[in-house]
């Protein structure tokens, strides 16, 4: 049986995988692939659990779609969405988030500090530690998206699209492929996704401590 000093993690776990489903529906469509605010899940659980349970919580998000409840992002669910040519992204979220976890925990042990009492220069130091975070994800969306990309038309032609618009001229598929399918979403990911997240998990944090919970 559970220990009952895991509920707490346990049930935030499950908690964190439901706020991203709800955040994957925050999106702007440009293209097939559209902005959210699911990685403000995928952070925010790594600041909060322990690498394990922010394990757990983006396994669980998964398997619920899976499992077809409408989570993905356009209220999409099943096998097809894991398939797809997005699902690397959401792959990526079980790694990115126990490694956000990890590299957040160590980076506060080192400088002795907690989430609810880091300054400026910490927040900073996350925000970049997220970025390295999150590269597991944008590398197996990028992977998978190119994969579909190399043999549907319609994709590379928006991805061209999408590179002509930004005055980018380059020749080679795989660097269109890369600048939109990855290189689009860094800054919307770190300077809005990432800030909220650590936000969030400073304020959520102090919060947890005041109730005397401890995950």
């Amino acid at each position: 049986m559970m220990e009952f000093k895991n509920y707490p993690s346990v049930m935030i776990s499950i908690a964190m995988a439901v706020l991203t489903g709800l955040l994957a529906q925050v999106r702007v469509l440009v293209g097939p692939i559209p902005y959210t605010l699911q990685n403000v899940g995928v952070v925010l659980s790594g600041l909060i659990l322990k690498p394990k349970y922010a394990f757990i919580s983006m396994t669980l998000y998964l398997i619920l779609i899976v499992l077809g409840l409408p989570m993905a992002s356009g209220f999409r669910g099943g096998l097809g969405v894991i398939l797809g040519y997005t699902g690397g992204y959401i792959l990526g979220f079980i790694i990115s988030a126990p490694l956000m976890s990890m590299l957040s925990r160590a980076y506060l042990r080192m400088v002795g500090k907690e989430l609810q009492s880091m300054g400026r220069l910490d927040f900073i130091i996350l925000l970049t530690l997220s970025l390295i975070a999150i590269l597991p994800t944008y590398a197996l969306g990028f992977i998978v998206f190119t994969y579909y990309a190399l043999g549907s038309q319609a994709i590379l032609s928006w991805v061209e699209n999408i590179t002509n618009y930004l005055g980018v001229h380059v020749s080679s598929k795989i660097l269109h492929i890369f600048i939109a399918s990855v290189l689009i979403f860094i800054p919307q990911d770190l300077l809005m996704d990432h800030v909220i997240a650590i936000t969030l998990a400073k304020y959520i944090h102090k919060i947890m401590t005041f109730k005397g919970v401890e995950i």
